[in-house]
């Protein structure tokens, strides 16, 4: 758990750890593997899926390209890290999506 706490501090200074262990427990299972614990911003199937069961299926999200744009952002952001964590990057979305109290 410090480990994603740690990762997601290099974002956000103010994260706390009670909200990335709810992303943690959120995604589950799919921590376990390395390939899937990571976010691969030129896959165009993969940052799909994080705007259909991240954004618009857990946060309610109607507007499409808005969700892309913060999804954009958040690749940009991240772009000099090779190894993008699902937890940092689910982070990142939820904060700009204004959501993480709803976490």
């Amino acid at each position: 758990m410090a480990d994603y706490l740690a990762d997601v501090q290099k974002y956000d200074a103010t994260a706390n750890a009670e909200t990335v262990d709810k992303i943690v427990k959120h995604l589950g299972i799919a921590l376990r593997s390395r390939d899937s614990s990571l976010v691969s911003c030129s896959d165009p199937d993969e940052l799909a899926r994080v705007r259909e069961k991240w954004c618009k299926k857990k946060f309610g999200e109607t507007d499409s390209a808005r969700c892309d744009s913060i999804i954009e952002m958040v690749c940009e952001t991240m772009a000099g890290d090779n190894s993008k964590s699902r937890v940092t990057f689910y982070y990142l979305v939820a904060k700009h999506l204004g959501k993480l109290t709803a976490l």
